[in-house]
C-alpha cells in the first residue's frame, strides 16, 4: 500500500477531514511554518463493517503481482476478482499471488511500477522482439528469480529476456509522477546519469524517507484551559463576529445572553472572556521570534512556572535545591560529589506536549517533496504527542573552562571538518563543538542507562539537546530525555519520577561509569573514526549508540573521550574540572 498525498485527505466539501490543532502559533513561528496544522483524519469501523468518517486514503502498490509457482507477472489481478477473495494464478498449482517487492524510484520524488515489459525487451534482438507490444489482459511476462546474480524477466510472446540485477538504474520514462497521479513527470532538458531512476525493494528506506520537525508547546499556549469560555469564544470566529457586529448596547446584551445560553454559562463569564481576548489572549502580546525554537524551550524549562495546574500541557517540577542539598552528605573529592556540583538545574517534566509536523518526504536522498506534492496546500499534517521526561543542565562556568582546552578543541575540529564535508543536515542546526559532543554522548549513555536500570525500551525514549556557547544568543547546556505518545493521557508514567535527586544521582553516576569502559576497548577508545562518514570516535554499538528513533542526529557525533578523557593524548576528563 502507499498513502496518497494530503490533497486527498479531505471531506466532501473539500476542507481538511482531520482536526485543526489550535494554539500553536509559537510552534509554527519557531519552526518557520506559515500553514495551519491539522491532525490526520481518523475513521471508525462500525459493527456493520461500514466505515464512518474519512480515513487517510491509500491505494494498492505495486500494482503487479507474481505467481510463486510459475513466476508469471499479473497486472492488477484484483480487478476481476470477487470481493473478499485473494487473486490466484491459473497455472497448475493455482497458488495465491504475491505482490512484487520492487518499485521504480527517482530522486525528484517520483514513484512508479517497475517497467517489466521494458526490462524484458531492452536487450531484444530482431524485429519480432524489438516490436513486441505489451498486452495487459493476459499474463505474458515471467520473472525468474534464482538469486541476485541470476534474476531475469522473460516474455512468453517473443521469448526476449532481460537481466534484472540488484542495483538496476534506468530512465524513469513516461510513467506517472506518483501511483495515484496520472500525469507524466516533466522531462529534463538534457538527460544525464543523475536523471536515472533506480529499482529498489519496497521496504528500502530510500523509497520514502519522511522529513519531520517538532517543537514543544510552552507557556503561554501550554496554559490554555481547553473547553473554558474564553477558549470556546476564541475558537469560534462566527460567535465573536456576532458580538462585534452588535450596533448598540441592547443588541450586544441580547448577543451575550444568546452566547451564554449556548455555552451554558453566565453572561458575566462571556464578558470576562471578551476582555481577555481584547487583552491579547492567548499570547498577550508576547513577541514571537521567527526560527527561535530551542532557546524558548530552554528558558521555559529552567524557569519555575507559578500556580501551574496538573492538566496544563507543560508541567515542570524543580528539584535543583534538593539536588544541591545532597552535597554535604557525601565525602569530599568523590565522583558522586563532583557530579552533583557539575549540575546547574534538575527538573522533572511531569507533562509535556510535542507537536510533530510532516514537512514532506524524500526519495533516494533527493530534494524535499511537500506532503501535497506541489506545495500549494494551506495546511500541513501534524500530530499532538503527550508525555513526560527528565531535564538537567550543566554549569556554564565549568563547561567554559573545560571546552577551552586545546586538546579538546583539536579533537572536536577533526569531527567538525568531516561533518562539514558530508553536507548532512539535521532538524536542528548544530555547531560541532566539545560542548555538543559532550552533551550528545551524555544523552545517549543516559538513554542506555534508563533502559538497563529503569526498564524503559531505548526506542521509546527521545533526546533534545540544548547547546549553545552564547554567541548571538543565550548560553545553553541542557539535555531533555523524554517519551511522547499520541494518547492525550500520555505515557504510563514513571520517567519524570526518576528526576528525584535520590534516584537521579545513581543513574547519572552509572552514565559516567559506563563512559569509562566499552566491551570493545581498547579498540573503541583508540578509534580515529567509525560509523557513517567516520563521524563517531570513541563510540560504537557496544557503548554509545541507541535505536535510530531515539537519536535526533543520526547516531553520529558521539565520543566518550569528551566525558572520560584520555591520558595517552593528554585529554582531560570532564569531571576533572569540577571541584
Amino acid at each position: 500500500m502507499t498513502v496518497k498525498d494530503i490533497r486527498e485527505w479531505t471531506a466532501r466539501d473539500g476542507t481538511p477531514a482531520g482536526q485543526l490543532i489550535p494554539y500553536v502559533d509559537q510552534v509554527r513561528s519557531a519552526l518557520g511554518i506559515e500553514q495551519e496544522l491539522w491532525e490526520p483524519p481518523i475513521a471508525k469501523e462500525l459493527d456493520t463493517g461500514q466505515v464512518d468518517g474519512v480515513c487517510v486514503p491509500a491505494m494498492r502498490f505495486p500494482t503487479w503481482m507474481q505467481c510463486p509457482s510459475c513466476g508469471l507477472l499479473h497486472s492488477k489481478p484484483w480487478r476481476e476478482q470477487q470481493a473478499g477473495l485473494k487473486p490466484r494464478c491459473n497455472c497448475e498449482k493455482k497458488p495465491e499471488l504475491e505482490q512484487v517487492p520492487w518499485v521504480l524510484v527517482h530522486a525528484d520524488g517520483h514513484l512508479a511500477d517497475v517497467p517489466w515489459h521494458f526490462l524484458a525487451h531492452k536487450e531484444g534482438k530482431g524485429q519480432k522482439q524489438q516490436q513486441c507490444r505489451a498486452v495487459w489482459e493476459k499474463p505474458y511476462l515471467k520473472l525468474i528469480d534464482q538469486g541476485v546474480s541470476n534474476r531475469r524477466v522473460v516474455c512468453s510472446h517473443c521469448h526476449s529476456r532481460g537481466n534484472f540485477p540488484d542495483s538496476l538504474r534506468i530512465h524513469f520514462g513516461k510513467g506517472w509522477r506518483q501511483p495515484w497521479i496520472p500525469e507524466p513527470p516533466d522531462a529534463p532538458d538534457k538527460e544525464t546519469p543523475a536523471d536515472l531512476a533506480e529499482v529498489l525493494e519496497i521496504n528500502d528506506a530510500r523509497v520514502h524517507s519522511p522529513v519531520t520537525c517538532s517543537a514543544l508547546v510552552i507557556p503561554p499556549e501550554s496554559r490554555i484551559r481547553r473547553g473554558s469560555v474564553v477558549d470556546r469564544l476564541y475558537s469560534s470566529t462566527q460567535t465573536r463576529i456576532q458580538i462585534e457586529s452588535a450596533r448598540n448596547r441592547l443588541s450586544r446584551k441580547g448577543a451575550l445572553q444568546t452566547i451564554a445560553a449556548k455555552f451554558r454559562c453566565l453572561v458575566v463569564d462571556v464578558e470576562d472572556a471578551c476582555r481577555e481576548i481584547e487583552k491579547g489572549y492567548p499570547l498577550y502580546g508576547k513577541n514571537i521570534t521567527q526560527g527561535i525554537l530551542l532557546e524558548g524551550e530552554y528558558q521555559a524549562l529552567i524557569e519555575e512556572i507559578p500556580d501551574v495546574a496538573d492538566d496544563e500541557d507543560f508541567v515542570t517540577e524543580h528539584h535543583t535545591k534538593a539536588w544541591k542539598r545532597m552535597a554535604p552528605e557525601l565525602l569530599s573529592d568523590t565522583k558522586p560529589l563532583r557530579i552533583i556540583n557539575s549540575i546547574d538545574h534538575l527538573i522533572a517534566v511531569n507533562r509535556i506536549k510535542e507537536i510533530m509536523v510532516l514537512k514532506g518526504f524524500q526519495r533516494l536522498g533527493g530534494d524535499l517533496v511537500p506532503p501535497d506534492i506541489d506545495g500549494s496546500s494551506s495546511w500541513l499534517p501534524a500530530l499532538e504527542l503527550y508525555g513526560e521526561g527528565v531535564f538537567f543542565t550543566i554549569k556554564e562556568e565549568i563547561l567554559s573552562r573545560w571546552e577551552s582546552t586545546d586538546s579538546l578543541k583539536e579533537r572536536a575540529n577533526t569531527v567538525e571538518r568531516r561533518f562539514e564535508a558530508t553536507g548532512l543536515h539535521f532538524e536542528h542546526e548544530i555547531n560541532v563543538s566539545p560542548r555538543f559532543l559532550l552533551l550528545h554522548t551524555l544523552a545517549h549513555l543516559l538513554i542506555r542507562q534508563l533502559e538497563m536500570e529503569a526498564g524503559y525500551p531505548a526506542a521509546s525514549l527521545k533526546e533534545r539537546i540544548y547547546c549553545s556557547a552564547g554567541k548571538g544568543g543565550i548560553p545553553m547546556s541542557g539535555i531533555l530525555i523524554y517519551v511522547a505518545v499520541p494518547d492525550v493521557v500520555g505515557s504510563l508514567g514513571g520517567l519524570a519520577e526518576l528526576a528525584i535527586p535520590e534516584r537521579f544521582l545513581p543513574l547519572l553516576s552509572g552514565v559516567f561509569d559506563h563512559a569509562e569502559w566499552c566491551s570493545l576497548d581498547p579498540v573503541c577508545s583508540e578509534h580515529e573514526g567509525q560509523g557513517p562518514h567516520l563521524l563517531n570516535r570513541s563510540a560504537c554499538h557496544a557503548c554509545a549508540l541507541v535505536p535510530e528513533p531515539s537519536c535526533a542526529y543520526g547516531n553520529v557525533l558521539l565520543d566518550r573521550i569528551f566525558i572520560k578523557g584520555d591520558e595517552a593524548t593528554g585529554t582531560p576528563a570532564f569531571l576533572d574540572f569540577v571541584n
